[in-house]
C-alpha cells in the first residue's frame, strides 16, 4: 500500500469532521469523568461518600440513562444524518464547570435525593447516553460517505487519553479545574458541530428528505416493533452482564482501588491519570487492529474473545494487590474495549435492518449495558463496602464468565439469520478465490 492511500481518508470531509466530534467529546468529558468516582469518594479533594452511596448514584444515573437512550435512537433514526441531536449534547457539555461547582457539588452534599435526581438528569443527557449516539451517528456516516468507524472512533479514544492524562494532573490541584476545562472543551465541540458542514452532507441530507421509498426514514411503528424480536432481548442478556461491568468496575469501583496502592492519595491519583491516559492511547491503536482480527476470526467469535479478556482482566486484578502488576492487568483494557464495541456494531448490521441502527444500538448494547448497572451497581457497591474490592472484583468475573457461555449458545453465527448487511470472513474469501 502506497503512503497515498494513508492519506486517502484525510481527502474525507466527513471522516474529518466525524473524528474531530469524537476527539472533542471524549476529550471533554475524561477531563472530569475519568476521576468522577474519586471525586465522590476522596475526602480530601471531593465528596466523601460511602460506597453504597456511590452505587446508588451510578444506579440512578443508569435509570435515567435508559430512558434517553431509547428516546434519543429514536430521535437519530428519524434524523438519519441531521447533527441536531449532538448539537443538544455538545450544550450539556459547555454547562459541565457551572452545574458541577455551583449545583451538582453542594447539592449532594445537603439535598442528597435531589442532587441524585438532577445529577442524573444532566450526566444522562449530556455524556452517558450521548455517548452511545455520538458513536452511532459517526458509524452511520461511515456507511453513508464511505471511510472506517474505527479509524473515526480511534480519535475518540485518543481524545480521551490526552485529557485523562492531564486530568491526573489537575484533580491533584483543585478538582474544579477538570470540570472548567470540560466546559471550554464543549465549547470548542459545540463550535465544530455548528460551524462545519461538510456538502457533500448536505446534498446526502437533500437525497434522504426528497426519498419517498421504504428504505428512507424508518416509521416510529418499525422502531417500537424491534422490542418484539426475541434475538434482541438475547443480546440485552448478553450485554447485561459484560459490557454493564465497564462502568460499575472501571468507573465505580477501580479508581478508588487503584490509588489505595500507593503510599499517597495525591501519588495514586497521578499514577490513575497516566496509567488510564497510556491504556486508552492502547485503546486508539487496537480500534485499527481488531477490525483485522474480526475479518479472520468472525463477528461472533470476536465478542467471545472480548468475554474471555474481560473475565481475565476483572479476575486478576482480584488476585493481586502490587501496584505494577494492577497496572500491566489494567492495559488488557485497551484491547477489550475495541472488541466488545467494533463487533457489536457489526453483528447489528449483520443480523437486523441497517436503517434501525442507532435505535438498535442503543437498545440492544448502550441500554442493556445501563439495566445491567441499575441492577447491580448498588448491591456490588455494598458488597465491597462489607468484603473489600478484592473479593467483589472475583465476584464480578465469575458472573460476566457466566454470560460468555451463554453466549456461547445463544449468539447467531455470522453466516445465520443474515438480514442487514453480509460478514465474509478471510477464509471464506480465499476458498472461493481458490
Amino acid at each position: 500500500m502506497s503512503f497515498s492511500n494513508y492519506l486517502q481518508p484525510l481527502k474525507n470531509k466527513s471522516y474529518l469532521q466525524s473524528s474531530f466530534t469524537l476527539l472533542l467529546f471524549f476529550a471533554s468529558w475524561s477531563i472530569w469523568w475519568s476521576f468522577f468516582q474519586i471525586w465522590l469518594t476522596s475526602e480530601k479533594n471531593g465528596l466523601g461518600l460511602s460506597g453504597s452511596e456511590v452505587g446508588t448514584i451510578y444506579s440512578a444515573n443508569s435509570l435515567t440513562t435508559l430512558f434517553l437512550m431509547f428516546l434519543y435512537g429514536i430521535l437519530q433514526d428519524r434524523l438519519v444524518i441531521k447533527r441536531s441531536l449532538l448539537i443538544f449534547c455538545a450544550t450539556m457539555s459547555l454547562l459541565v464547570g457551572p452545574f458541577f461547582v455551583w449545583i451538582y457539588g453542594p447539592l449532594i452534599q445537603s439535598h442528597f435525593i435531589a442532587g441524585i435526581f438532577v445529577g442524573s438528569l444532566f450526566l444522562s443527557s449530556g455524556f452517558l447516553a450521548a455517548a452511545g449516539i455520538y458513536e452511532a451517528v459517526s458509524e452511520r456516516f461511515s456507511r453513508f460517505f464511505d471511510f472506517k468507524y474505527g479509524q473515526a472512533r480511534a480519535w475518540g479514544s485518543f481524545g480521551y487519553a490526552v485529557s485523562a492524562l492531564v486530568a491526573g494532573f489537575l484533580f491533584v490541584k483543585n478538582p474544579e479545574y477538570n470540570f472548567w476545562l470540560g466546559s471550554l472543551l464543549g465549547l470548542v465541540l459545540l463550535l465544530n458541530l455548528i460551524l462545519w458542514k461538510p456538502k457533500t452532507e448536505n446534498i446526502a441530507k437533500s437525497e434522504i428528505a426528497n426519498d419517498e421509498t421504504d428504505s428512507a426514514i424508518p416509521s416510529f411503528k418499525e422502531m417500537l416493533s424491534l422490542l418484539k424480536l426475541s434475538h434482541l432481548w438475547i443480546i440485552i442478556i448478553f450485554i447485561t452482564f459484560t459490557m454493564s461491568f465497564y462502568t460499575i468496575y472501571d468507573q465505580q469501583m477501580f479508581p478508588d482501588f487503584y490509588t489505595k496502592l500507593f503510599a499517597s492519595p495525591e501519588v495514586g491519583q497521578q499514577m490513575y491519570g497516566t496509567l488510564n491516559s497510556i491504556q486508552v492511547f492502547f485503546e486508539a491503536l487496537m480500534m485499527g487492529v481488531i477490525p483485522i482480527v474480526m475479518f479472520k476470526v468472525g463477528v461472533k467469535n470476536t465478542l467471545l474473545l472480548a468475554v474471555a479478556f474481560m473475565v481475565a482482566r476483572i479476575g486478576l486484578s482480584g488476585l493481586f494487590y502490587n501496584p505494577i502488576a494492577v497496572s500491566m492487568i489494567k492495559m488488557m483494557h485497551a484491547i477489550e474495549v475495541p472488541l466488545f464495541m467494533l463487533p457489536m456494531f457489526r453483528y447489528i448490521t449483520l443480523h437486523f435492518n441497517p436503517k434501525l441502527s442507532a435505535t438498535l444500538y442503543m437498545i440492544g448494547f448502550q441500554i442493556a449495558a445501563q439495566i445491567g448497572q441499575v441492577i447491580l451497581s448498588t448491591p456490588l457497591g455494598t458488597m465491597r463496602d462489607h468484603i473489600g474490592y478484592n473479593q467483589t472484583f472475583l465476584i464480578i468475573a465469575g458472573i460476566a464468565g457466566l454470560a460468555g457461555l451463554f453466549a456461547v449458545v445463544a449468539l447467531k453465527k455470522d453466516d445465520e439469520d443474515v438480514n442487514g448487511d453480509p460478514f465474509i470472513r478471510q477464509n471464506k474469501i480465499q476458498k472461493k478465490e481458490a
